[in-house]
């Protein structure tokens, strides 16, 4: 490679896990010039040829170890394994010398998400977060109206949403694989929705409740007999800064939606609602379908939609190109695990308070 720019060097790109999502990263890999994917590892025998072979990795090598996937000469790696399994290739891809995609949740307790970031701290190696919905534009328009003090001080925030029918299976159902329901699956996307245009506050404490109804009953679940992690939770969350924080989120439920994401401050609300229809939508892993400003012009209480800002952005195939930029032009971290920690340590929180049936700390070494 002596002679080429660093813009035409090639991204030399591991895969760790290759089961549905790893399947996403690699479609969005194949769309980055310059960027290939040289090894796919996974602990089932055979499995790893045969993802390679299904998805024309000519040339790519399989490993049935990440850890002899990682001495090849790679520049970065996607951890796509079950969140049972995020932490162990995580830090020894960071020990390796590579720079990491891991995709959400970060991990399945809080104290794998801290030493993910000590790790990442200690060898100067890049770990990134995969949550896509960041690269929605319109996030950008949520965050800046947040952040610009037209809300005055802001006080409250809800978030979180609800399919009326949406339970995944196999490995997302199981404890022991997942560690955690709906929360860890698409809460912690909108934990990061909120947490992000506030500027990342830390969590203090967790007064939370969880249940299962829905994914225990065989009327609703194929699973029903190994389902055990939450289908529905429910957190008050103190923030950093006097802000309270309501999260809220299910996967199945008796109604159409738990209601928009709003942030109340002192001299304005922000209203913003999900993009979407049908039983699967109504939670924040994908687009935004409305925004408004709700304030007082002139002593009139007022109401101005703000624009949505249409686009066919494919927001996955934007998360792992923004990793393969980051790699190539040195910069940090996308999506800092600096910051998701915070996402963890409140999903921890829920799962500790749900089960003492009390309000409960967090405690968070400093990062």
């Amino acid at each position: 490679m002596s002679g080429m720019t660093n813009a035409a060097r090639t991204i030399r790109i591991g895969i760790i896990g290759s089961g549905g999502i790893a399947r996403a990263h690699v479609a969005a890999y194949k769309t980055i010039e310059h960027a290939e994917i040289v090894a796919v590892a996974d602990v089932f025998p055979g499995k790893a040829q045969e993802f390679i072979e299904a998805n024309g990795l000519t040339g790519a090598q399989a490993f049935e170890n990440h850890r002899a996937l990682l001495e090849l000469d790679l520049d970065g790696v996607s951890v796509c394994t079950p969140n049972v399994a995020h932490f162990q290739p995580t830090v020894d891809a960071l020990r390796a010398g590579k720079q990491v995609l891991l995709e959400k949740p970060m991990s399945v307790t809080l104290e794998e998400a801290v030493e993910m970031v000590h790790v990442s701290r200690q060898t100067g190696n890049m770990l990134s977060i995969g949550f896509q919905p960041r690269y929605d534009p319109n996030m950008d328009i949520i965050r800046n109206i947040v952040q610009s003090g037209q809300l005055g001080n802001v006080y409250y925030v809800e978030t979180g949403g609800g399919r009326r029918r949406g339970m995944p299976r196999g490995t997302f159902v199981r404890k022991e694989l997942a560690g955690a329901g709906a929360m860890a699956d698409i809460g912690c996307y909108s934990l990061d929705m909120a947490l992000n245009a506030l500027g990342y506050p830390k969590p203090l404490s967790v007064s939370a409740y969880t249940s299962n109804f829905f994914g225990t009953n065989p009327q609703h679940h194929p699973e029903s007999d190994r389902f055990d992690v939450e289908d529905f939770g429910v957190a008050l969350v103190r923030l950093e800064g006097g802000i309270a924080l309501n999260f809220k989120i299910s996967w199945a439920m008796h109604m159409d939606t738990l209601g928009a994401t709003m942030f109340l401050g002192s001299e304005g609300g922000l209203k913003i609602t999900p993009a979407g229809k049908g039983p699967w939508s109504g939670v924040w892993d994908g687009k935004v379908g409305s925004i408004t400003l709700f304030h007082d012009v002139l002593g009139h209480q007022t109401e101005s939609p703000i624009p949505i800002r249409e686009h066919n952005v494919n927001l996955f195939h934007e998360k792992v190109k923004d990793f393969v930029s980051a790699i190539r032009e040195g910069r940090s971290a996308p999506i800092p695990g600096e910051q998701i920690v915070y996402n963890q340590a409140i999903i921890d929180g829920v799962l500790r308070s749900s089960e003492l049936k009390r309000e409960v700390e967090i405690s968070l070494p400093n990062l």
